[in-house]
């Protein structure tokens, strides 16, 4: 697949000297507000937001996700702006403090469960940006009751799915899908939208490995569960940035970011290093 910056891979970072979620130059305050006194606004990339929103949260500093962070702080100006968030968060990083207030415009809106859980939504974020900033490369879900293989999914995670399938020689098989809490082992991820459960019964530990890579070459972060980890043999995929996730499968999607299980453990991700790909996401995967 054709790399270029806006992947903001670990791989493409590392080439030039940069770690993930290394700091960033950020514009400064008065610079956007010079800028909006000429009448320029500023320019927010949804999909960079939505990064941020899932790499930043769980960080123990302030660091930002590199290439993130000019596109968050004009998102943080204007929930200052609002009265929602202190100015000393308002630094480019989108951390706890940036989602209780992103929730709280949310539920200015009229939102609420799933809809004010603090990651930007198309809807909410250009009604934020009126008159302050544009909103590019807008994330959606379409419907929360689209279905693969029967099990409830979005249509986002729906289309992912069938990509990764294409690249397969045999079909995937969800023994879970999205916005369920009917399974207490779940931990929660699979409560909101993106997340899945794929049997690999029948499938070699190769035909296994490279339905990883399938998955995570469209955009997912997926991993092999074992019984070492305390699960049956499955897979475990998380659609990055789908707006609709669960706290805790967001907080997987860190870990995936920076080489890890996504378990409780934070241990290193056992991917055999031929089937791993360099972090992506499905809008960038699908512009190729």
């Amino acid at each position: 697949m054709n790399q270029s910056p806006d992947t903001y891979s670990r791989r493409w970072l590392l080439t030039r000297g940069m770690a993930a979620g290394a700091a960033v130059a950020v514009p400064t305050l008065a610079a956007t507000q010079t800028a909006s006194a000429v009448g320029a606004l500023a320019v927010v990339d949804m999909e960079l937001v939505l990064l941020a929103c899932q790499v930043d949260p769980p960080k123990a500093g302030t660091g930002l996700t590199a290439g993130c962070g000019p596109h968050v702080l004009p998102v943080e100006q204007a929930l200052r702006a609002e009265g929602l968030l202190a100015s000393g968060n308002v630094d480019g990083h989108y951390g706890t403090a940036t989602l209780d207030a992103y929730a709280a415009w949310q539920r200015r809106l009229g939102f609420s469960g799933i809809d004010a859980n603090g990651v930007p939504g198309r809807t909410s974020l250009t009604q934020l940006g009126s008159g302050r900033f544009d909103v590019t490369r807008v994330v959606t879900t379409g419907s929360r009751t689209d279905s693969y293989g029967g099990r409830r999914v979005n249509t986002r995670t729906a289309n992912m799915l069938r990509a990764a399938d294409a690249r397969l020689s045999w079909g995937l098989t969800l023994t879970q899908g999205s916005y369920t809490s009917s399974n207490p082992d779940s931990a929660g991820t699979h409560d909101g939208g993106g997340v899945v459960d794929i049997s690999v019964s029948g499938l070699t530990s190769t035909q296994r490995w490279q339905t990883i890579r399938a998955l995570r070459t469209v955009g997912f972060a997926a991993w092999l569960r074992t019984p070492s980890d305390g699960f049956a043999y499955h897979i475990h995929a998380n659609g990055i940035s789908d707006p609709d996730m669960s706290r805790p499968a967001r907080n997987q999607v860190h870990d995936y970011y920076y080489g890890r299980n996504g378990l409780a453990n934070h241990a290193a991700d056992n991917t055999p290093e031929a089937y791993r790909v360099a972090f992506t996401w499905w809008e960038k995967y699908k512009r190729g």
